[in-house]
């Protein structure tokens, strides 16, 4: 993008203020801060307690299209918007997910913004923060460790070895942990088994975590999560381990949310992290319902595209908590929608008409999607210096004849100012208070049958398609008492299909569905499309090579 300089030069430029300042603007007072440094802090709990009788400001959704390499700049938009709503005169804030060291160090970067709309300090956001991710992997690893403590000993409660579905997990992409044999060199070592790890992000505790209302539901559903089976096939909880006490005490530091800034000074919560392929992909509860008490518009986002991202954060953080959305916000890009129309990454800075006229047909399908649920949404394009006033002018003219607002926003050159017109548009249509928001399918529907419903109804597909041993799946969990959960489904992230390099907007193809998992804790079921990854591997050039220190001992590298 010409001579700009980069995120991380933008960010260490920063003219910073004090988090007592930042807090300050949402009349909190030093007390109910707990610093780290100048420049990020926690809430106190005294704090969270005593909001619970102030109104709710509007909460905004940011969503996007289908992800596509040419990348559609979510979180920058939601940074932007909420900056260009400060600039516009309102009292606003943002909450955001905390970013994983594992594609911070691999492939896809740090995830605090970019341009002139970020969240600061950006080093430390990307790095290790406030500890929070360490504290949930200490946690999930503490009862991972308990599991095979209690078979070592004597087992009283008859768990199957060859039925433990809790894996270990570390936030780092390491391929070679995937799959693991623990517990070898003699009988003072424990039970050889079979297991793996995920990267932290994937655990359940990270889930459970992000979807808690507060510390007392935090232990409940940590004391619900079903650990594995015994050899009778009955389903082992934590609390039986007696493993939600001391895992909920690892987390009660964590669990309050962290107050940072945008580059423009204005208040951001950053507060947990779930995987939004095999989670739900959306920030705390907590964190979001404190927001809404201290902010007029609190802008959140929820991870990849509409079709996972938006549709989980409605089915299942929705759902869950009570939360009702005022707007969403549809991100899209001149270049994204030019590879959906078939065009090679190499070839996207050339102005391509038809190509994006094509590729409207995967922001129609999102568009469609969401009216589904019963919000108003509004697409905001994030400019990118290499578009053309005519390619805009196509998109624009599509959203209008979609009966949709278009606004292009150029946060990422010129921070707020240049979000202003698509925050004045958002506050009109959250003022207006027309949202009907209502869930895609109810509570009491099969786990097949919502399975499938969010299949063709969201996706497109003409069925969904299981063999034997998935069908019975389902039916244990219904058995057991799960049939009510919403579901989770883990696809890619790149098709409304399963196939990732079916880009646009198929039509009535097939899903198959290779597994389903529980998350009783989390309290949904996972449904497993093709191959998902719970613990990626890193590229071949991983961005760890170009990290380190510069001559001044500061960061260099993160992007």
């Amino acid at each position: 993008m010409g001579n700009y300089p980069s995120d991380l030069e933008i960010a260490n430029a920063a003219n910073k203020k004090s988090i007592d300042d930042i807090a300050k603007s949402l009349d909190i007072g030093c007390d109910d801060l707990i610093k780290f440094g100048d420049d990020k802090a926690k809430l106190s709990t005294s704090l969270l307690d005593n909001l619970e009788k102030k109104e709710n400001g509007k909460l905004i959704l940011v969503t996007a299209i289908s992800p596509t390499p040419a990348g559609e700049g979510k979180t920058t938009t939601s940074v932007g918007l909420v900056d260009g709503l400060c600039h516009i005169g309102k009292k606003a804030m943002i909450c955001l997910r905390e970013p994983s060291l594992g594609p911070c160090f691999g492939m896809k970067g740090g995830a605090a913004g970019g341009g002139y709309a970020q969240v600061i300090p950006m080093t430390d956001i990307n790095l290790h923060f406030t500890g929070d991710f360490h504290a949930i992997g200490a946690a999930h690893n503490l009862l991972s460790a308990l599991i095979d403590n209690h078979i070592h000993w004597d087992n009283e409660l008859n768990i199957d070895p060859r039925r433990i579905t809790w894996k270990r997990v570390v936030d780092m992409n390491d391929r070679s942990l995937r799959d693991i044999t623990c517990g070898l060199g003699g009988t003072g070592n424990g039970i050889p088994r079979q297991s793996g790890f995920d990267i932290t992000v994937a655990s359940e505790i990270m889930a459970v975590f992000c979807l808690a209302s507060d510390i007392d539901d935090l232990q409940k559903r940590i004391g619900n999560i079903v650990i594995g089976y015994t050899k009778a096939n009955e389903p082992v909880r934590a609390s039986q381990l007696n493993a939600d006490g001391a895992i909920t005490a690892l987390l009660k530091d964590a669990f309050r949310p962290n107050l940072v800034q945008t580059l423009e000074n204005n208040p951001a919560f950053m507060h947990g992290g779930p995987f939004a392929n095999i989670a739900h992909g959306c920030n705390s509860v907590v964190s979001t319902k404190t927001a809404l008490k201290l902010a007029d518009y609190v802008v959140t986002e929820a991870g990849f595209g509409a079709d996972l991202g938006a549709e989980k954060f409605f089915d299942i953080k929705c759902r869950k908590s009570g939360l009702k959305p005022d707007t969403v916000v549809l991100v899209a890009t001149t270049k994204a929608l030019k590879m959906h129309g078939g065009v090679k990454k190499d070839e996207l800075d050339k102005e391509d008409i038809e190509a994006v006229i094509k590729g409207c047909e995967n922001l129609g399908k999102h568009i469609e999607n969401i009216g589904k649920f019963g919000v108003p949404v509004i697409v905001g394009i994030n400019d990118y210096v290499t578009d053309t006033k005519e390619e805009h002018e196509v998109i624009v003219n599509f959203c209008k004849n979609a009966g949709v607002q278009c606004k292009i926003s150029s946060h990422w050159e010129k921070g707020g100012e240049g979000a202003a017109d698509l925050a004045e548009e958002v506050a009109k249509i959250a003022d207006a208070n027309i949202s009907e928001f209502h869930t895609l399918y109810p509570d009491e529907m099969s786990l097949w049958d919502k399975t499938e419903h969010i299949a063709k109804t969201i996706y497109g597909a003409a069925e969904i398609i299981a063999d034997k041993k998935v069908r019975n799946q389902f039916a244990k969990l219904e058995k057991d008492g799960f049939g009510e959960y919403p579901i989770c489904m883990a696809k890619t992230q790149y098709s409304f299909s399963t196939d990732p390099l079916l880009m646009g907007a198929p039509k009535g193809h097939e899903v198959p569905i290779r597994e389903v998992r529980l998350s009783a804790g989390a309290e949904f079921i996972v449904v497993v499309c093709g191959e998902i990854m719970t613990m990626p591997g890193l590229p071949r050039i991983p961005a760890a090579e170009a990290i380190g220190l510069d001559e001044n001992k500061e960061i260099k590298g993160l992007f």
